[in-house]
C-alpha cells in the first residue's frame, strides 16, 4: 500500500515537472519573436548609428552636383530642379516616359518581346543625372546610391508589395571588372533599396561568366549576341518565384532580358526590373 502510494506521487511529480517544463518550452516559443524583433531593431538603430557616424567623419556629397553637404543631407536644395523623376505617361512594359499620353508602349517594345514582367525607372536619363550616374559608376560614388533607392521606394515600394517580391537580384558584373573597379555599382544600388523594402539581397543567385563588350556601342543585334551565354545561375535549384532584378542604367533592355531569361530558365516564375535611370521613349 505505502509502495502504491509513493508510486502515485512519484508519477504526479514527473507528470508536474513534465506540464511545468511544456510550460516554460511554450513561454520560449511566444519570447521568440520578441527577441528576434528586438534583435532586428538594435541592428537597424547601429546601422543609423553608423551611417550618422560616417556623415560626420566622411560628410556626404549631392548626388547632382557632388558638393559635400551637411550630415543627413540626400541633396542641394538647388540641386532638385536639375534630375527629372520618372512620371506618367510611360511605357507599360519597360517604364520609358512616353510624351504621347495615348500610346501604351514605346518604340523598343511595340516592336521587341521582353522575357521579363514589366520594368520601372526612377530617373530619366538626362542632365544632372547623367553625371551623377557617371561619378557612381567610375567614381566610387558610392554613397549615392541611398538617394536612388529613397527616390525608388517612394516611388514604387507599393508596387513592389503588390507584386509580391521575394527577392532583389543585380544584374552581375563580370568578375574581372570588379575586381578592377573595387565594386558593382547595381550591387551597391540593390543592398540599398534592400534595406528600404526591407528585402533580401541575393547578389550570389547569378554569374556573369563572360566579359562582355559594353552595351552602348553595339546596335540591338549586336547586343542580344553581345550576351548569349554571358550568365549563370549558381544555384542548382532556385527558391524564388517573384524576382526584383535592378541594374543602373536602361537602355533597350538587352541586359535585363538576358539576366530574366537564366533566371526563368532556373524556375523563378516572374521577373520585374527597376533601373535607377532610362531614356526617353518617345
Amino acid at each position: 500500500m505505502k509502495y502504491g502510494k509513493k508510486r502515485n506521487r512519484a508519477a504526479g511529480r514527473v507528470s508536474r515537472d513534465a506540464m511545468n517544463k511544456g510550460q516554460e518550452q511554450e513561454k520560449k516559443q511566444r519570447q521568440m519573436p520578441v527577441r528576434i524583433s528586438g534583435v532586428k531593431e538594435r541592428g537597424e538603430r547601429l546601422h543609423a548609428w553608423l551611417m550618422d557616424s560616417l556623415d560626420w567623419l566622411y560628410p556626404p556629397r549631392c548626388p547632382v552636383c557632388d558638393g559635400i553637404m551637411a550630415p543627413g543631407g540626400r541633396i542641394c536644395p538647388g540641386c532638385g530642379g536639375e534630375v527629372r523623376t520618372v512620371e506618367e505617361p510611360v511605357c507599360k512594359k519597360c517604364g520609358k516616359p512616353l510624351e504621347n499620353e495615348r500610346r501604351e508602349y514605346c518604340g523598343d517594345c511595340t516592336h521587341k518581346k521582353h522575357t521579363y514582367c514589366q520594368g520601372k525607372a526612377v530617373f530619366v536619363y538626362r542632365g544632372g543625372i547623367r553625371q551623377s550616374m557617371y561619378r557612381f559608376k567610375y567614381a566610387n560614388r558610392r554613397e549615392y546610391a541611398e538617394f536612388y533607392a529613397d527616390r525608388a521606394a517612394a516611388l514604387y515600394g507599393a508596387w513592389v508589395r503588390r507584386n509580391q517580391i521575394e527577392v532583389i537580384v543585380p544584374a552581375p558584373m563580370f568578375s574581372g571588372k570588379k575586381r578592377r573597379r573595387g565594386y558593382d555599382q547595381a550591387e551597391v544600388f540593390a543592398r540599398a533599396l534592400g534595406r528600404k523594402l526591407d528585402l533580401p539581397v541575393d547578389a550570389g543567385l547569378i554569374r556573369r561568366v563572360k566579359n562582355t563588350v559594353p552595351q552602348k556601342e553595339l546596335n540591338e543585334k549586336e547586343r542580344q549576341h553581345n550576351l548569349k551565354n554571358a550568365f549563370q545561375l549558381q544555384a542548382d535549384i532556385v527558391e524564388y518565384r517573384q524576382v526584383l532584378l535592378v541594374d543602373d542604367i536602361y537602355t533597350t533592355g538587352s541586359t535585363i532580358d538576358a539576366v530574366a531569361e537564366t533566371l526563368l530558365a532556373g524556375g523563378v516564375r516572374n521577373v520585374y526590373s527597376i533601373c535607377i535611370s532610362i531614356g526617353a521613349g518617345f
